[in-house]
């Protein structure tokens, strides 16, 4: 029986008595799983924005499997080891009552008379405007007027066109690759692959691929040697996927994780034969936890073989952790661990090359690889260069509210900055090439990509664990944009980051333009955002679309600039209620992670990011174009 179909029994066999999901917060107060809420979950749960928890009026719309996946096989799993099962049963119906789901509007989007395959994308990647997190494998994140279907003179003329709400979900992190007129959308929370058709005047779902557990990587977009479309992307329990893209069929599913809280938080890249899958780990959230015995996990980055997915090579990020002494209760502190990598990669083909950028220590000593950018060789996996930005980074999570826990460091520096940030190879004006790297301290580092060497830096504040540059950044020929993230105390400042977005010389790294974000509470703002006078900053991946820069923000804007000038050209507030075109009634929230594409005249973007406390769920993926635009 599969673990789905067992924790659904366990709910009706266990919960007879207990009253359904739209009971009233009174009958909640009598609920037999509050008690377990308050005392296994509410520390994390209640407190996001030290913890970095999902808040539980996010967990209460999540799907009844996703909570069970997250206590019987997921992150949850330790938290959860107390509890019997009648006890997860009641938990889960506290947490999110019984749910009916009606899915047949996944059936009415269904298209009626789909276009042969050949259609829809050219062979090769020819036809692939996205191939992955940063479009191109060198992730500058661009794309022309002629992929996109769009032109900077059009972006103020764009209009709302439809938007797809998806019932069950209230975090919109995984980018769609793009391939003609297709769409390939990842919805983690609803478990599926949604192959999107957009070239006629509604969109409709040509495929629809189901996972049995939730997805949560973007999808790399890669041709086989023998001719074959496919589509690489990871699911929470640490599995690669790889369908067919013409129709969704599953080629193979394979683990990547060595342990219990690995992850797979980057997009896969496919090239040639090969699948290559950074592997990140969630210890960094757990490891403060006195019950933890702390610290054991690292990242590490796999070659997987495209035809069947066996592991042609594996690179770790350091050696495996030992006990090194006890923590003052007859447990052993375990090192060294950490250096995840939970970027996407940067791939060199010419050099032979990946770029991968690595996190924190999660306990001492801290690695030589730790925050660090490492150059893998392609073919062996092996480390042919590293530039360490920040040594001695030790840091955990619960340890920011409880920093007397038995395994919180007392060695090195709790700082949690990673580069999350995905790097990027970009052409000098002098006919080099650089790599840019943004870094959660608020650096953008210049490398040289043959050696690591430093060329040059750039400064925009201290930085903080959820600051800096968060996801990523882009690129054109002569600049790059960084975004610039801030993670508010509860009086809604943060002296170390001024939050908005710079237009950096390539080849010097001087500031040509910046945009400094201002909290908007103006209206209905406050009811719908409550958070719109301190969360505002720019924490996702900007996209450059001819001449401008589109870039989303924490607080549910989607803005766009002009890339020579930084006037801001467009803006249109996503935090909002919507109707679904599939007839779903969805809301809009924070835009986070990666999602900005366009394709045939649209730019696309998710709305909803409830994984970081104080941003606002939403379950939207909206559609703009100008409406005046002929078909």
């Amino acid at each position: 029986m599969s673990w789905r179909a067992f924790s659904l029994l366990v709910v009706i066999a266990a919960l007879p008595q207990l009253a359904a999901a739209a009971a009233p917060a009174a009958a909640l107060d009598d609920h037999p799983g509050k008690a377990l809420y308050e005392q296994h979950c509410a520390a994390c749960h209640d407190k996001p924005d030290v913890s970095r928890a999902i808040p539980f009026a996010q967990l209460r719309t999540m799907r009844l499997g996703n909570l069970f996946f997250a206590m019987n096989e997921g992150k949850m799993k330790a938290q959860s080891v107390a509890l019997n099962e009648a006890q997860r049963g009641q938990l889960v119906d506290y947490i999110a009552g019984r749910q009916v789901v009606d899915e047949s509007w996944i059936d009415a989007m269904r298209c009626k008379d789909p276009r042969p395959a050949a259609q829809r994308q050219s062979p090769g990647d020819g036809g692939a405007s996205v191939v992955g997190f940063g479009f191109t494998r060198d992730n500058r994140r661009q794309l022309t007027r002629e992929q996109a279907g769009l032109s900077t003179a059009d972006v103020g003329g764009l209009e709302l066109a439809w938007a797809l709400a998806f019932p069950r979900a209230s975090t919109m992190r995984a980018q769609p690759a793009v391939v003609g007129s297709m769409l390939y959308l990842p919805v983690g929370d609803e478990a599926r692959l949604f192959a999107i058709d957009v070239s006629g005047t509604r969109p409709c779902f040509d495929w629809v691929y189901a996972s049995d557990v939730p997805l949560r990587t973007g999808v790399g977009y890669g041709v086989l040697p023998s001719g074959v479309p496919v589509l690489a992307f990871a699911d929470v329990a640490a599995w690669v996927h790889l369908v067919d893209a013409r129709t969704g069929k599953l080629l193979w599913k394979k683990p990547v994780g060595r342990w219990d809280l690995s992850n797979t938080t980057g997009t896969p890249l496919v090239f040639g034969n090969r699948v290559y899958v950074p592997i990140s780990a969630s210890e960094i959230n757990f490891g403060g936890e006195d019950s933890h015995e702390c610290c054991k996990t690292h990242g590490m980055f796999r070659a997987l073989d495209a035809r069947n997915g066996r592991v042609v090579w594996t690179y770790e990020t350091m050696p495996d952790a030992k006990p090194l002494r006890d923590r003052g209760d007859g447990k052993m502190l375990w090192g060294p661990s950490g250096a995840p990598i939970w970027s996407s990669p940067a791939m060199d083909p010419r050099r032979g090359l990946i770029y991968v950028g690595t996190g924190e220590a999660t306990s001492a000593p801290a690695w030589e690889t730790t925050d660090s950018i490492l150059a893998l060789d392609m073919r062996s996996g092996k480390l042919r260069w590293r530039f360490q930005a920040t040594p001695d980074d030790v840091f955990l999570t619960s340890c920011l509210r409880r920093p007397e826990g038995l395994n919180c460091p007392k060695e090195g520096r709790m700082l949690d900055v990673d580069f999350g940030a995905s790097p990027i190879l970009a052409s000098r004006p002098d006919g080099g090439q650089v790599l840019l790297a943004g870094q959660k301290s608020g650096m953008l580092w210049a490398l040289d990509p043959d050696t690591g060497k430093l060329l040059w830096n750039r400064e925009f504040g201290k930085g903080s664990p959820l600051g800096g540059i968060h996801w990523g950044m882009a690129a054109d020929d002569q600049r790059v944009y960084v975004p610039i993230h801030k993670f508010p105390g509860p009086d809604g400042t943060d002296p170390n980051q001024t939050p908005g977005l710079h237009a950096v010389d390539i080849g010097s790294g001087d500031v040509k333009w910046s945009y400094t974000a201002t909290a908007d509470c103006s209206g209905d703002r406050r009811a719908r955002v409550p958070t719109c006078h301190a969360n505002i900053g720019l924490t996702g991946a900007p996209t450059v679309i001819d001449g401008a820069v589109f870039e989303g923000s924490a607080d549910g804007f989607l803005r766009a600039f002009d890339a020579g000038r930084g006037d801001l050209l467009w803006q249109f507030d996503t935090a909002r209620p919507f109707t679904g075109i599939n007839g779903i009634s969805g809301h809009g929230g924070a835009i986070d992670n990666a999602s900005i594409v366009a394709a045939n005249g649209y730019v696309f973007v998710n709305s909803g990011y409830a994984i970081i406390g104080g941003q606002r769920a939403g379950n939207v993926f909206l559609a703009f174009r100008r409406m005046d635009a002929s078909r």
